[in-house]
């Protein structure tokens, strides 16, 4: 409660020495100190990472229509080259799963499905790229944004130790700030980066599970061609 008393007397205090009816965004990210920047590095890089893998997760899960219809076809009718052509064509991961299949027509079964499932793995880890950094910026920021709390609230400790008689609240109120403001700042890049993470490992999965059926689909139509 002491600590809270301070904080709003300080924010009070400001506002009012500024002419200003609230503390502008700016204001508060220099009041946070130096811990402000990597936070806001981790936070312009979580944004990228996000940004680049929602784009590439929705290319990869865009197949076009009837493909897998037409591939079925061309493979029936014997046209092998129509096949891979039309894999060729289409950058999508169930499109390479299904050319690297189709290049090993004539093979025994499980090899065709090894063959496949390799090809899978390959884009499954193209896919995941970078997903484990953004993870760990969902746990780094607030990590870092707490650190900003421990040495803001040694300055303030400091200032009480150096301050002879009572405790002014305008004297602590840059390390107030500064404990306050990373916290605050760390939290919500951590949240936001967490909230991308799930949201990415989810739409990563449903591809997956899609290139699994498209496989299985796949080697169905090999064994009914022979």
């Amino acid at each position: 409660m002491l600590i809270l008393q301070i904080t709003t007397t300080a924010i009070d205090s400001t506002v009012v020495e500024s002419g200003q009816d609230a503390v502008s965004l700016w204001d508060l990210f220099l009041l946070g100190g130096y811990f402000m920047i990597p936070l806001v590095l981790l936070s312009a890089m979580a944004i990228y990472i996000f940004v680049e893998r929602a784009l590439t997760i929705k290319r990869a899960s865009t197949t076009p229509n009837q493909f897998i219809e037409k591939i079925r076809n061309l493979v029936l009718n014997g046209d092998i080259t129509g096949a891979r052509l039309l894999c060729s064509q289409t950058d999508t991961p169930i499109a390479k799963m299904i050319e690297k299949g189709i290049s090993r027509i004539g093979s025994p079964l499980k090899n065709i499905e090894v063959s496949i499932e390799n090809v899978g793995k390959i884009e499954i880890y193209r896919l995941e790229k970078n997903l484990s950094l953004l993870a760990t910026i969902s746990g780094a920021a607030p990590m870092i944004g707490f650190l900003g709390t421990v040495t803001g609230m040694i300055q303030a400790f400091i200032a009480i130790a150096q301050q002879e008689g009572s405790v002014s609240p305008k004297l602590l109120s840059s390390g107030i700030y500064e404990a306050m403001i990373t916290t605050a700042a760390g939290l919500m890049v951590g949240i936001v980066a967490y909230l991308a993470y799930n949201y990415l490992v989810s739409q990563v999965q449903k591809v997956i599970h899609n290139m699994e059926y498209t496989s299985i689909d796949f080697i169905d139509l090999l064994q009914e061609q022979r």
